[in-house]
């Protein structure tokens, strides 16, 4: 019984992460690079490239989970630590295309921290798929130029709490 609830639980994880690729690929079909932000054994990323097989995946998380991920070649950059090192976010930034921010996994230990330097490492113009669990999540990317391209209702529909939301950074002014 415990083997089949396991397997459940697999595939639900799967088809969530499936159905939150496929949101990034309607908005931006051919995303250069994408960082998976606690991103552990890096199952996101290898459900992932398999709708974008030609987008970098790269894995920041505080275990050496995402090492063992680099290894496995789920993701071909992997950085141990947290995102608002201070190293980390400096040598991304401005990197990606797309960041993810899942909150499936160990929570940040400073959540606004974490969103402020995954929008750092975010391009301009570029794409963060986000969870959380808070409805301010909203008035903290507004404070920080962010367009919300979309809170899909469909998304919202098939997957259970918590809030999931896709905002756009600001392009830079001239």
């Amino acid at each position: 019984m415990n083997s089949l609830r396991t397997r459940v639980s697999a595939l639900d994880e799967r088809r969530r992460h499936r159905t939150l690729a496929r949101a990034i690929l309607r908005l931006l079909p051919e995303p250069e690079s994408w960082l998976d932000v606690g991103t552990g054994d890096a199952r996101f990323p290898a459900c992932a490239k398999e709708l974008f097989p030609y987008t970098s995946f790269d894995g920041v998380d505080p275990t050496p989970r995402v090492v063992r991920a680099r290894a496995a070649e789920r993701v071909e950059e992997a950085y141990a630590g947290h995102l608002t090192d201070p190293h980390i976010t400096s040598a991304l930034h401005a990197r990606y295309d797309v960041v993810t921010l899942l909150r499936d996994r160990t929570p940040a230990p400073d959540p606004a921290a974490e969103l402020h330097a995954a929008l750092t490492v975010l391009r301009p113009g570029g794409l963060l798929l986000v969870e959380a669990g808070s409805d301010d999540l909203r008035t903290q990317l507004d404070s920080q130029d962010c367009e919300f391209v979309t809170e899909p209702r469909a998304l919202q529909d098939r997957l259970p709490p918590p809030r999931r939301l896709i905002a756009r950074k600001a392009q830079r002014k001239a």
